[in-house]
């Protein structure tokens, strides 16, 4: 069954939940043969239930001490934009959607995002395109991120933050 994964981290993005629920971007996730929505709330407000995506089977947590469970058995992962969330999912082989929060100030995460997409990496968008961006990804475009190079990986933050 194919399942997409969907994150927020230790923080809250209700926007990013509930527009990953919206009919709309249920439609283009079951259009792309997606049966299963796993959703990682955090410390958001906004629950949805069965009631909100009746045409997928949806699971809904807060929190679990470790999500790498998730991330292998998810054929996609959407995430927000944080390096620790990035990093895992590239790390496990996932493909890779980033949903940026643009109403966050001082906005690195779109500078990582950005870079990684370059690279080839992930896709990313914000929550307003994000049902577009769903029904019109190539996924194969994206290559692996190899692990094992902290050194790329610190020097990339680097530069991604204007550190370097």
């Amino acid at each position: 069954m194919k399942t997409v994964f969907v994150t927020v981290g230790t923080t809250s993005f209700d926007e990013l939940i509930e527009k990953i629920t919206s009919a709309s971007a249920i439609k283009a996730l079951k259009d792309r043969g997606y049966e299963r929505l796993v959703l990682q709330v955090g410390r958001g407000s906004f629950l949805p239930d069965s009631q909100t995506c009746p045409h997928v089977i949806l699971e809904v947590f807060r929190f679990k001490d470790s999500i790498a469970k998730d991330m292998t058995q998810a054929d996609l992962v959407i995430s927000h934009a944080g390096a620790g969330s990035c990093l895992e999912a590239l790390g496990a082989g996932k493909a890779l959607l980033v949903v940026v929060n643009d109403k966050l100030m001082d906005n690195h995460q779109l500078e990582l995002a950005r870079q990684l997409h370059m690279d080839s990496h992930l896709l990313y968008c914000t929550c307003s395109t994000l049902t577009e961006t769903l029904r019109s990804m190539d996924l194969s475009v994206l290559q692996p991120f190899l692990p094992g190079q902290p050194k790329k990986f610190a020097d990339f933050m680097d530069k991604a933050l204007g550190l370097q």
